[in-house]
């Protein structure tokens, strides 16, 4: 299998996020997600249809490897991001340790077309 190239994962991306916390609580959120060409470099977008309750993060140590793309998030947390290009979608994990605690997060982007 060939790996992704930038064309495959440039561009803005929306979808949602299922949360799971350490006590198996979850929670779904949106998400967006903007990739820029420059070193997979771009900005993670939390809430993004409440503009009030909007939070934007910018992606560190964005790297695409065979066919994944992984990246880091500098909340008031570390956020460890993998994701795979599957059917057109960007699908994957998000992984936060917070306290000793670890969780996760099942992410599923489509790209935006508008």
């Amino acid at each position: 299998m060939k790996g992704l190239t930038s064309e495959d994962i440039i561009g803005e991306w929306s979808g949602s996020s299922r949360y799971t916390k350490p006590d198996g609580e979850t929670k779904d959120e949106p998400i967006y997600l903007v990739l820029k060409p420059t070193d997979f470099a771009g900005t993670f977008r939390l809430n993004p249809n409440d503009q009030h309750a909007i939070k934007e993060y910018a992606i560190q140590e964005g790297k695409v490897e065979g066919d994944k793309i992984t990246f880091e998030i500098l909340t008031d947390m570390l956020v460890k991001v993998e994701l795979a290009l599957v059917d057109g979608h960007l699908k994957g994990e998000a992984k936060v340790v917070h306290e000793g605690n670890l969780a996760t997060a099942v992410v599923d982007l489509q790209r935006k077309t508008d």
